[in-house]
């Protein structure tokens, strides 16, 4: 083991972390036993969250079972699912909430309840459920999407009224309007994030409209942690809001929607109906609960963090870091010239850093999360300058 492989696991900078490393790694090791030991854990610059091996995964589950026995759920009542509905209420400020297979699940079923036998949806064109649902809205729930903002974030609550006059004119025959859909923060633009002025202004207009709201927030942590606005802030302006487990709270499937009691209790049915239900989830929902806990404080560190090491990575002039304008967790990067990007990858990977392959003109992106507070900062930072200046 190198000297910063022994560093990373004798200064582990963040406790919380250490219970899923006790079935694999003998804590407190002397110099000795280190050196015979793998790297600590990696950082991961390629997604959400850890994206962690099978091993890791069950060796997390047993600490978190010696720490307090995990209860089965049966077909989602009882035991782990139960409690991470309720902590998912208790989050969102929401009544009721349901743990569902997919997040593409919550979404369809979300929008079929709220906009009853009425067919239009208004959604971003580049929202999730419009381009990555397989059209299962019309397909599947007889719904008809209607993108606006084409390429953009998120649409006004202007634009939103715009449509709806538009469609409430031109059509002879009208099949209502059902529901609006707003995906935060969105994927396909960077993860940025919808202003929170616009999401009350469109809430505002929905509500005098009639219309409900849904919040596709797979990712509402990261929107919460880089706007400063809390989840339950950003769900008070909404009827229902889905949460992914799988993307940064560790489980390795799943999804919570959450709602009012009187659309959430016709929404057991629907999951049964359409092959969503399963007989046991509490693996996932376990996983999720011990992630759960401390996250929003564990990233807004990350945000801290990250702010200092790319400030000290562009420094160097080998790679320029930038962010997006109302950017989230997503971090647009350029390497220069000089740098090889092939030696670059191996010589960071091999310290335990991964990144995404630059392309041909040397730019990728890095995609921060709680992974980074695996180390402490100076040796992150000492790393990757390292692999930088031996590149170029």
């Amino acid at each position: 083991m190198s000297s910063l492989h022994r560093r990373r696991f004798l200064k582990a900078s963040t406790l919380s972390f250490l219970p899923a490393l006790l079935p694999a790694l003998p804590a407190l090791a002397s110099p000795e036993q280190a050196d015979r030991m793998p790297p600590a854990r990696e950082i991961n610059f390629l997604s959400d969250g850890d994206g962690g091996t099978p091993t890791t995964y069950i060796n997390r589950l047993q600490a978190i079972n010696a720490a307090a026995l995990i209860m089965p759920d049966r077909y989602g009542a009882g035991g782990a699912v139960e409690a991470l509905e309720k902590k998912f209420c208790a989050l969102t400020g929401k009544e009721a909430a349901l743990f569902m297979p997919t997040g593409t699940m919550a979404n369809q079923l979300a929008l079929k309840v709220l906009s009853f036998d009425r067919t239009k949806v208004f959604v971003q064109e580049t929202s999730h459920v419009y381009r990555d649902e397989a059209d299962a809205a019309q397909a599947v729930h007889g719904k008809r999407l209607i993108p606006l903002a084409q390429g953009e974030t998120y649409f006004t609550a202007g634009e939103l009224k715009k449509a709806i006059d538009y469609y409430n004119t031109g059509e002879v025959f009208r099949s209502g309007m059902g529901a609006v859909c707003i995906e935060n923060p969105v994927r396909r633009t960077g993860g940025r994030y919808v202003p929170l002025e616009e999401i009350k202004k469109i809430a505002a207009f929905c509500k005098e409209a009639g219309l409900p709201l849904h919040l596709d927030g797979a990712r509402i942590y990261f929107a919460s942690a880089w706007s400063g606005t809390s989840i339950k802030e950003y769900s008070s302006y909404f009827d229902t809001v889905y949460i992914s487990l799988y993307k940064y709270l560790g489980a390795a499937a799943g999804a919570v929607l959450c709602g009012p009691k009187e659309v959430m209790d016709k929404m057991g049915h629907l999951v049964k109906i359409y092959g969503g239900s399963m007989y046991r989830n509490w693996t996932n929902a376990a996983m999720a609960l011990h992630t759960m806990e401390g996250l929003e404080e564990r990233l807004a560190e990350t945000k801290d963090r990250v702010t200092k090491l790319f400030g000290s990575l562009n420094a160097t002039g080998l790679i320029k870091i930038d962010t997006y304008a109302g950017g989230t967790n997503i971090y647009p990067a350029q390497l220069a010239k000089s740098v090889d990007s092939t030696k670059l990858l191996a010589a960071l990977r091999a310290e335990g850093i991964r990144i995404h392959p630059p392309g041909t003109e040397g730019r990728f992106s890095l995609t921060v999360n709680e992974t980074l507070l695996y180390w402490d900062l100076a040796t992150v930072t000492e790393v990757f300058t390292k692999a930088l200046r031996s590149s170029s």
